[in-house]
């Protein structure tokens, strides 16, 4: 096969790893708290022949961690994160973090996501308030007041996804190194009766999206036109 088929193909698993991020961003662009994904390609350079070939590597995921807009629900359970902080959750099978923090009690006071799981304090445990103690407010800082008293405090956590990262239940984010808790509460905050809507421009993905479509189509053009070269020159070569 000739060089330029395989550079057409590396191109095409390029576009293809593209297209899968872009569907998932748009499948995701109504998820609260959601962060798109991208995907960036750095070229390789192969000088076995006597010049040099490029080709598109397989990609290297990266989150966008812009803000999403606020949207008010009324609900003072409902907390949005202003700033670059996460909320933390338990799951199945251990802690992630998300800006999703659509939280609600259960019967016996515990405070969760929408998922059942709890939010963690900033000691990575969960919260209990008293389900029978009125209202529960829930200051800037994360703290849990009820009845005039603080009875807990939801914890901020700054997770850094550039050693690696995988996803998790909704719009959660398990980084591979471990997150640190936010204690800047100036420029880290919690928002009372928001939730934060996802950070992904549905339009903007679906321009995307036919653009890389139409991207894949031309390199498997081009890919056709490269086999149907080689048959000719075999058939040609073979005729002699």
């Amino acid at each position: 096969m000739a060089t330029g088929s395989f550079v057409a193909l590396s191109g095409q698993l390029a576009l293809d790893a593209r297209l899968s991020t872009i569907a998932n961003n748009i499948a995701n662009a109504r998820t609260v708290g959601f962060r798109a994904n991208g995907v960036n390609f750095n070229p390789l350079v192969s000088s076995t022949q006597d010049f040099d070939t490029v080709f598109a590597s397989t990609g290297k995921n990266h989150v966008n961690l812009n803000a999403g807009g606020f949207t008010r629900t009324g609900n003072p359970l409902d907390i949005a994160v202003h700033g670059d902080g996460f909320l933390a959750y338990t799951g199945p099978t251990g802690t992630y973090y998300s800006r999703d923090g659509r939280l609600s009690l259960t019967d016996t006071g515990e405070l969760v996501n929408v998922l059942g799981q709890p939010v963690q304090d900033v000691g990575g445990s969960s919260i209990t308030v008293d389900p029978k103690a009125g209202a529960v407010e829930i200051s800037r800082d994360g703290g849990v007041h009820q009845a005039g008293q603080r009875v807990g405090q939801i914890g901020l956590f700054s997770i850094n996804l550039n050693a690696g990262f995988t996803r998790a239940e909704g719009s959660g984010l398990v980084p591979v190194t471990p997150a640190e808790q936010l204690t800047d509460y100036a420029n880290n905050s919690i928002v009372q009766g928001f939730v934060e809507e996802a950070n992904v421009n549905a339009v903007t993905e679906m321009v995307k999206l036919i653009q890389v479509t139409r991207a894949f189509e031309a390199a498997s053009t081009y890919a056709d036109k490269m086999l149907e070269s080689e048959m000719d020159a075999i058939r040609t070569l073979g005729a002699r």
